[in-house]
């Protein structure tokens, strides 16, 4: 298995030289490209990331998570996960986090685990996605993309619970 890349390479370039394309020239273009992406994109991922340490840095998403909390209690959803279904469509490594900390206090077993693992598992960075797509694409006006997807991510989380509670309840 750790052999397919390097043979998916090695693939390219015979069917290059046997095509006579010059595959280095080919190559310096294609990282020009990427540059290219990259510098367009660039000042969005970097606003992206100072606005997710300001909100985790100033305390706003633990008020928010409070705030929420006991609403989510009164409809059954476990308290422990507020924070990373807030978390979870802003930053995947602190929703990571979280999910470490909910398996480490919890248990991978109790119903809160498990509901964490598959909030990880069936939800999506959305702010991080259409930061990068719609960048890459050059897409100014993102229309209703960000409220589906974070409607289907809230979708998501609730499913989560109940198909948790019925399946190993």
């Amino acid at each position: 298995m750790e052999a397919v890349v390097p043979i998916i390479v090695t693939a390219l370039c015979v069917y290059g030289l046997f095509r006579r394309v010059n595959i280095f020239d080919s190559f310096v273009e294609g990282v020009k490209e990427g540059f290219g992406t990259v510098k367009f994109i660039a000042p969005t991922m970097i606003a992206l990331l100072v606005a997710v340490g300001t909100l985790r840095a100033s305390g706003a998403l633990d008020f928010i998570a409070e705030l929420i909390r006991p609403f989510a209690e009164a409809v059954g959803f476990p308290a422990e996960l507020v924070p990373m279904g807030l978390l979870r469509p802003v930053s995947g490594s602190g929703a990571t986090a979280i999910l470490t900390n909910i398996l480490e206090n919890s248990g991978a077993d109790s119903f809160a685990g498990r509901c964490a693992s598959v909030i990880a598992g069936s939800t999506e960075t959305t702010f991080y996605a259409v930061t990068m797509y719609y960048g890459a694409a050059g897409i100014k006006n993102i229309r209703h993309t960000l409220f589906s997807a974070l409607l289907a991510d809230f979708t998501a989380m609730v499913v989560s619970v109940i198909t948790v509670g019925l399946l190993m309840g």
